[in-house]
């Protein structure tokens, strides 16, 4: 049995994995997104596993081990659709914030509209 935690990492990890095999294909500022995006179903996975954590002292009926996966992959499942579809707003901050140490991309040089602008 994995905690929630644990997988979440491997989760993270795997996917992170399929961010380092196209990272060639993609700009700093995409790899930069998709790195908040991460981060952010990281962070919901976390605080969802805490919140199930909390007992309120009631007898689970239906509990036992395939609920507790269930769970954990249906929280898995909501951590990302959460964070790819920018819900929390998490991403598009953490994004913003750390942009401003990205070098200016090659279309600002020139003096062409960028669409990083519209963020």
């Amino acid at each position: 049995m994995t905690s929630p935690v644990t997988s979440s990492r491997s989760a993270a990890s795997s996917s992170l994995t399929t961010t380092k095999l196209g990272v060639a294909a993609q700009s700093e500022r995409e790899q930069l997104s998709a790195a908040a995006k991460q981060f952010e179903a990281i962070f919901v996975r976390q605080m969802l596993a805490a919140a199930r954590k909390a007992d309120f002292g009631g007898d689970d009926l239906f509990g036992g081990q395939a609920t507790q996966t269930f769970r954990e992959m249906q929280d898995n499942h909501f951590a990302d659709v959460t964070a790819e579809t920018g819900t929390l707003g998490f991403a598009a901050r953490i994004e913003a914030q750390l942009a401003r140490f990205l070098p200016p991309s090659p279309a600002a040089k020139t003096g062409a509209p960028s669409s990083e602008g519209a963020k």
